[in-house]
């Protein structure tokens, strides 16, 4: 899996840098299915895979949520959503990681910065302390350069790209 690019000439240096993240992240870190970095509101700004971004029918036979990083960007965002008011009823503070076993499966959120997540669906024999460390890397290094400005570069290009 590689990350999307599908304008990548056109993307900032900031925006190839947060592609190279999460297709490094893909790459490196075995037992991850698909990956999806989603804005504050809701919107996939990234994906790991540009067949699964699109929802094309070559997707439909990959083991993601339907196949499409859409589905798993919807997914994190309610995930998300509903630990943080889980978070708040409990006095809990904020809200780091939140991870679902399944029997076929895994789900991981992170949060990044300013509300935006980062979803990983990985395979149900991956080494989820592994899978999490190399989340928090991610978070670490992409953090501080998810500005507004670029989450709306990126916004533009997944949607230029559908």
């Amino acid at each position: 899996m590689k990350a999307q690019a599908p304008t990548a000439y056109g993307l900032s240096h900031q925006a190839r840098n947060l592609q190279w993240l999460l297709s490094n992240l893909v790459d490196e870190v075995p037992g991850i299915r698909s990956v999806a970095v989603v804005s504050s509101d809701g919107l996939l700004l990234l994906a790991s895979d540009p067949l699964l971004a699109e929802g094309t029918a070559e997707a439909a036979g990959q083991r993601g949520p339907r196949g499409s990083s859409a589905d798993l960007a919807t997914i994190v965002s309610g995930v998300g959503s509903l630990t943080n008011g889980a978070a708040k009823l409990m006095d809990g503070g904020s809200v780091k990681q939140t991870m679902i076993a399944m029997d076929e499966g895994s789900l991981f959120v992170s949060y990044i910065s300013d509300g935006s997540l980062l979803g990983v669906h990985a395979t149900p024999d991956c080494d989820m302390s592994v899978i999490a460390y190399h989340m928090a890397l991610f978070v670490g290094r992409a953090g501080h350069v998810l500005t507004p400005e670029l989450r709306s570069e990126l916004r533009k290009s997944m949607e230029s790209a559908q």
